[in-house]
């Protein structure tokens, strides 16, 4: 079928071309200024007109010139009326693909036909396109993976321009990839894409959270390598295990590890994660899917990699403020029916801190993808890294504040760590032409962790100091599987989503007394076997021609505890424990015309506690449950999308095992309610403005007269973006986060700490083909601001008072980074 494309433009072009190369021969013309004499207006009707010229040449000279262009004119009018009658003039065919919840396509393809021509084209990032065709009658013919095809007429006499296009799902998009994800509505589901992680500096992974803007506040813990702080929805999670948790995976492979040398559901392995790797982020914003279960109370976010990188080779060099450097490499190899990568990334710094940092990492990253047909896909991953950091520690505030301190100094300078883990993971995808589609992974890791502290510096030891090493020693092992099953229920689409869960985990963990990192007692020892099994399943299902969906699952999981106390015997034993999980989820469109949607959404997550406290204390809670209730609405077009919820959150009893003592913390129940709010506005074709704010109006624990409130979380958590992309290949991001200030105490509430507002910038710019210039500005406005602050009591110094007081790691100031990203052999798309 041929091809129709508009080239009345291209003849006038080649008109005035022509006649510029007419003049411009004659030297005596030197000096003149010239107008053109023929341009394409609207419409690709074109003009003729006689330019007046201004010259120092004779008047001799401008008969000829006006000869030369009469000539020339009389010769091509014949080419130009033939070109009116071969080409007719086109008529623009634009619009917006979207899906069933509003939601913008990439990457469609749309074919459209007219008058025995064809013309085909991909939607691009916002979902639009834009085609020129013959005049008369138009058929748009939309296709893509896993979309139900669909053809639409539009008449001669009919607009074709600013057109919106609702397609339907085969399989829903979040199921799409190799990778299973959670089956999720909006407006609780968030995808992120690699935009920013790709042509952003990034240094600190606390900056990768920073992006998500989901409500998550969390902060750097004394020190790089050391596990971030995780604060959402009024409650502290330590470091994502405690008080709901939040469950971070990548690619399948959960990240919080149970029974952890420092904390329940610690994140540290997210250290070994890439960002220029990142293919997108999805963020469940509460316990609603299925598909996750321990750690998941207020929340899941779920990182993909990417399987292949754009270019057969990436590099990315950069240096900055605090004696910092960071280096990327990536080779991505054309195969065929295969998609591939092997990557590292190596980054040291100092830090701003009197006690450098001495912080280095070093991360190596793998993909094998095998397409071994159409529906069949074989792939294997791997993942090793290493970190080794010192820090300042926490630093009590009112000796800051007096002067004897710097913000930036330090108490016991040996405080630090390092860590080394790997993973290696299989997945294979099969789909089946009902639409049917199987999902199986397996993976396994090992990770070694030591953790040398002094929180309470002299307070109990005035002798050796307070210092603590926590080691943990771990392999793990799991498996997952999916199988989704569309089909038609009623004569309305349904999908019907069932897999299985298992992790394994065994774990020496030991307690040690230690100055300057040298070993003094073993305070404890244990081996811990921890596994956990579960099965789910969820069911989905559109009615009134897709304008109500209502889904609704349930998981089960069974927790075995095993503990071997290598101290103490008594504290050996085995213990069990399980718990189901309902969803629900309801979504409702009132018109087709008005892209708005309403929803409640109902889920049941769980948090196991460490499973040393279990087995010690068998009659405490094993499993603590978190009842979350959201009420949205989500208002969704191609220049602007508006989310909103109200959301009330129960939590059960839970009791925390505290690993830097081997004590206990009992958490009654508690309560948490607010709102939230998330914008996108495309302001201009280049420019965007996106934000969002967290607002916790009251947290309290039940039952408590006189009341006591949940402490040391910000109840109001902000951020913003002010994005450029596209506008000559540049990219610049103007990002803004902002946490109001909050209680360290639930009792007494004269007992606060100052919030935060931080401005940071990234700008990328090409140089030349294949080569970038990034830089970045961390807290553009020289915030002093602290990223983590606690309450508790220390002694400075052996005879010094010991004091309740406030300890505090300082966020980083101003700070410069810059860097070159050189790709060679682009892939074709």
């Amino acid at each position: 079928m041929p091809v129709y494309q508009p080239r009345l433009c291209r003849i006038n072009a080649l008109i005035r071309s022509a006649a510029d190369c007419v003049i411009s021969r004659d030297p005596r013309l030197h000096g003149s200024l010239t107008s053109h004499f023929a341009y394409c207006g609207e419409g690709h009707s074109s003009r003729y007109f006689l330019a007046t010229m201004r010259s120092k040449a004779s008047q001799p000279l401008r008969h000829e010139r006006s000869l030369l262009l009469i000539i020339l004119l009389t010769a091509i009018a014949p080419a130009r009326l033939a070109s009116e009658t071969q080409f007719p003039p086109s008529r623009t065919v634009s619009g917006v693909i979207v899906g069933p919840k509003n939601e913008v396509l990439t990457g469609a393809t749309v074919i459209a036909r007219a008058a025995g021509a064809e013309q085909r084209i991909t939607t691009d990032d916002r979902g639009q396109f834009r085609i020129e065709v013959p005049p008369g009658e138009v058929t748009l013919h939309i296709e893509g993976q896993y979309i139900k095809p669909q053809d639409r007429i539009i008449p001669t006499e009919a607009a074709t321009t600013n057109l919106r296009i609702e397609i339907e799902y085969l399989i829903p998009p979040i199921h799409q990839g190799l990778v299973i994800t959670a089956s999720a509505l909006e407006p609780q589901a968030e995808t992120h894409s690699d935009e920013v992680y790709k042509r952003t500096l990034f240094s600190r992974d606390d900056q990768l959270l920073e992006t998500l803007n989901a409500g998550i506040n969390a902060g750097q813990h004394e020190g790089g390598g050391k596990s971030l702080e995780i604060r959402r929805f009024g409650f502290n999670l330590d470091h994502g295990g405690v008080n709901g948790g939040l469950k971070v995976l990548i690619d399948d492979i959960q990240q919080n590890q149970a029974t952890q040398g420092h904390g329940q559901g610690y994140l540290g392995t997210l250290k070994t994660l890439t960002p220029e790797l990142i293919q997108d982020v999805t963020v469940l914003n509460g316990p609603f899917s299925a598909e996750y279960g321990d750690f998941s109370g207020l929340g899941v976010v779920h990182i993909r990699l990417k399987q292949s990188l754009p270019e057969q080779f990436i590099a990315r060099v950069q240096g900055g403020s605090f004696h910092s450097y960071r280096t990327f490499f990536g080779y991505s190899p054309l195969l065929d029916k295969t998609d591939a990568f092997l990557a590292y990334e190596g980054s040291r710094t100092d830090g701003p801190f009197l006690n450098p940092l001495r912080y280095r990492r070093d991360n190596v990253t793998g993909n094998y993808t095998k397409h071994l047909n159409d529906h069949e896909s074989l792939g294997f991953k791997i993942n090793f890294g290493r970190n080794d950091f010192y820090s300042s520690g926490q630093i009590p505030l009112d000796l800051v504040r007096a002067g004897q301190l710097s913000r930036f100094g330090f108490v016991d300078p040996s405080d630090g760590g390092r860590v080394l883990a790997g993973t290696t993971a299989v997945y294979y995808q099969r789909s089946l032409t009902s639409g049917d589609t199987l999902k199986l992974d397996t993976f396994a890791s090992r990770s070694l962790f030591d953790l040398y502290s002094n929180f309470t510096f002299f307070l109990n030891d005035p002798l050796h100091g307070d210092g603590i090493q926590q080691h943990d020693s771990r392999y793990q092992e799991g498996s997952n599987s999916q199988f989704l099953h569309p089909y038609r229920l009623w004569g309305n689409q349904a999908l019907l989503t069932f897999g299985t869960n298992f992790h394994d985990n065994q774990i020496n963990v030991g307690l040690y007394s230690q100055e300057r990192r040298v070993p003094l007692d073993l305070v404890g020892r244990a081996f811990a076997h921890v596994t956990n099994g579960a099965g789910y399943a969820q069911q989905g299902v559109d009615f009134l021609r897709g304008r109500l969906h209502v889904e609704g699952g349930l998981r089960w999981d069974y927790f075995r505890f095993a503990v071997t106390d290598r101290v103490d015997a008594i504290h050996s034993g085995n213990q069990a424990a399980a718990r189901s999980q309902p969803k629900f989820g309801v979504a409702y469109r009132p018109s087709t015309s008005v892209p708005l949607t309403v929803s409640f959404n109902y889920g049941r997550g769980i948090n196991t506690q460490d499973a040393r406290g279990i087995v010690e204390r068998p009659e405490s809670p094993r499993i603590a449950t978190t009842d979350f209730y959201q009420v949205a609405a989500a208002y969704q077009m191609s220049r602007v999308s508006v989310t909103s919820d109200l959301f009330l959150i129960d939590r059960s009893n839970e009791q925390v095992y505290i690993p830097d003592d081997g004590t206990f913390e009992l958490k009654g129940p508690s309560r948490s309610y607010g709102y939230e709010g998330k914008a996108s506005i495309r302001l201009t074709r280049f420019l965007s403005l996106n934000g969002g704010l967290t607002q916790v109006t009251n947290s309290f624990y039940r039952g408590t007269s006189p009341r006591i409130y949940v402490d040391s979380a910000p109840h109001t958590v902000a951020n913003g973006a002010l994005t450029l992309s596209g506008w000559r290949n540049a990219y610049a991001s103007l990002r803004y986060r902002h946490i109001g200030n909050y209680r360290l105490d639930g009792e007494d509430r004269r007992i606060r700490v100052a919030g935060q507002d931080v401005l940071d910038l990234a700008v990328t710019k090409p140089i030349r083909p294949g080569v970038d210039l990034n830089f970045a500005i961390d807290n553009l406005t020289d915030k002093v601001y602290y990223e983590t602050q606690n309450y508790f009591e220390s002694r400075i110094s052996p005879d010094a008072p010991a004091i309740t007081r406030i300890h505090a790691t300082p966020g980083y100031p101003f700070g410069l980074t810059a860097g070159l990203t050189f790709r060679l052999g682009e892939k074709s798309r």
